[in-house]
């Protein structure tokens, strides 16, 4: 047994993975080792003879990577990446009554246990660039350090990041989100030269001023956005003191929301945990405003329009690294949106009409799009925070959450249906009975139709709107 597992086994941590390294051919052996274990075997990598085998689902291990051992165990080990990963320990003393023996020749246990991660050879990164990306992963997810000659030798190379998958990337990436240090491991990955080369987006937003109310250009008013959803989205509540207080009311708000903390622990898709989009949105959610600078005669700097474009430009990127269609979806939404709490309540509370129409226009990002409205609050006013305004923000989102949560309880019944509409009006299937019935529902969920006729009496006004004759 090698690599990760090993690592996080050693660090008490959980893992479901683990990475087998087998003097035999995993091809073929890994084809007869998930029959006997039930497991569906995935050829990795022909070339590299790596194989996969996915185990049945509510084991404590999720799948086994087998990988050819080419050389004696400890050559093998010196060919990895980091000296935390080049470790290795016997199968047969897997057994409970056996004692580890590991094999350790690249000093990875004292690392583990100075909290350091350490390259064990420049040429590895070179050999998988990706590995470069991954370290900076490692030092967010453990809360290690970097040591300083193999943060050089990333820094170097960083430009070689390009040349990897883009789905290797985003993975990574995502892993970094993950972690309730998201915004350090960003800042990291920056401060190497590795966030040019995976985020290229985010160059021109460096040094792009803001307005007075504005705490920081808007890079960093980006990652700082980042650093307020590492802290209100932690379990537990921080533990400096200023960020304590703002997790403590807000969850103290939050309370009558149970199903909101459940939310962010969902995942989306491929593995990816709805609080890593969440700030990959937070991270992308001012991305256009340098293209949509003005500045008014009177000098007044102002983006119109910058999240609308902005939610194209995030939708690219999400593309371009191949997030699936519905992750795309939801980070676009959560920039195009990322304004609309505080808009709806900007004459007092919102009203059912604009509640209705927000949670049809963020769709499933709806709920995400008010901890971003939060988090953007934080990181554009900094140290300058009103409390007040805080409370008064948290209070719209508790007033928004609750409109939600109520009308997910006791959703109104339709009161007409396409083929009622299509019927009374004389309207043969298409796009303006869909419309016609969009109309409807939103003037039930205001509370304005309530009956069966009302609602026909109104698509029936909405369609001589139109100008459309039956």
């Amino acid at each position: 047994m090698v690599g990760g597992f090993l690592r996080d086994v050693l660090l008490g941590r959980e893992s479901n993975d683990v990475d087998l390294a087998v003097a035999a051919d995993p091809l073929s052996v890994g084809g007869q080792l998930a029959d006997a274990l039930a497991g569906h075997f995935v050829r990795l990598h022909e070339e590299h003879k790596a194989a996969r085998i996915v185990l049945p689902a509510g084991g404590a291990v999720r799948s086994l990577d087998l990988l050819p051992l080419k050389l004696e165990i400890e050559a093998d080990l010196a060919q990895r990446d980091l000296t935390i990963n080049a470790m290795a320990v016997p199968i047969e003393e897997l057994a409970p009554e056996r004692e580890l023996s590991i094999i350790d020749p690249c000093g990875g246990r004292r690392d583990l246990d100075d909290g350091i991660v350490r390259m064990v050879r420049p040429e590895a990164f070179r050999a998988d660039p990706l590995r470069l990306l991954r370290a900076v992963r490692l030092c967010a997810e453990l809360d290690f350090a970097l040591e300083p000659e193999t943060a050089a030798v990333i820094a170097e190379n960083a430009f070689l990041l390009s040349q990897t998958a883009p789905e290797r990337q985003r993975d990574e990436l995502m892993r970094i989100l993950a972690t309730p240090r998201a915004a350090p491991g960003l800042r990291q990955a920056d401060e190497l030269g590795l966030l040019e080369p995976l985020l290229p987006e985010m160059t021109a937003t460096k040094g792009e001023e803001q307005p007075k109310e504005h705490q920081w250009d808007v890079f960093d008013h980006s990652l700082e956005t980042v650093v307020a959803l590492d802290a209100l989205l932690r379990s537990e509540k921080p533990t400096d003191g200023r960020w304590a207080r703002l997790w403590r009311e807000l969850w103290e708000a939050m309370e009558q929301f149970p199903a909101v903390r459940e939310h962010f622990e969902e995942e989306v898709s491929q593995g990816h945990p709805r609080v890593a989009l969440l700030k990959l949105a937070a991270l992308l959610h001012d991305i256009a405003k340098p293209e949509t600078r003005t500045i008014e005669d009177g000098g007044r700097m102002r983006f119109f329009g910058h999240a609308q474009t902005g939610a194209v430009r995030a939708a690219a990127v999400a593309r371009r690294l191949r997030f699936s269609g519905a992750e795309v979806r939801q980070v676009e939404a959560m920039v195009k949106e990322h304004l609309r709490p505080l808009q709806i309540a900007q004459g007092g509370p919102p009203s059912r009409r604009a509640l209705y129409r927000y949670f049809r226009d963020a769709g499933e990002a709806g709920i995400d799009v008010l901890f971003l409205s939060l988090a953007d609050h934080l990181a554009t006013v900094g140290p300058r925070l009103d409390w007040d305004g805080w409370r008064a923000h948290v209070g719209v989102v508790g007033f928004i959450l609750a409109w939600r949560f109520q009308e997910e309880v006791a959703p109104p019944h339709r009161l007409i249906t396409g083929h009622d509409l299509m019927d009374a009006l004389e309207l043969t299937p298409g796009p303006l009975v869909g419309r016609l019935l969009e109309a409807v529902q939103e003037a039930q969920a205001a509370g304005e139709v309530t009956t069966r006729e009302q609602a026909l009496a109104l698509a029936r006004q909405e369609l001589e709107r139109t100008g459309v004759e039956p």
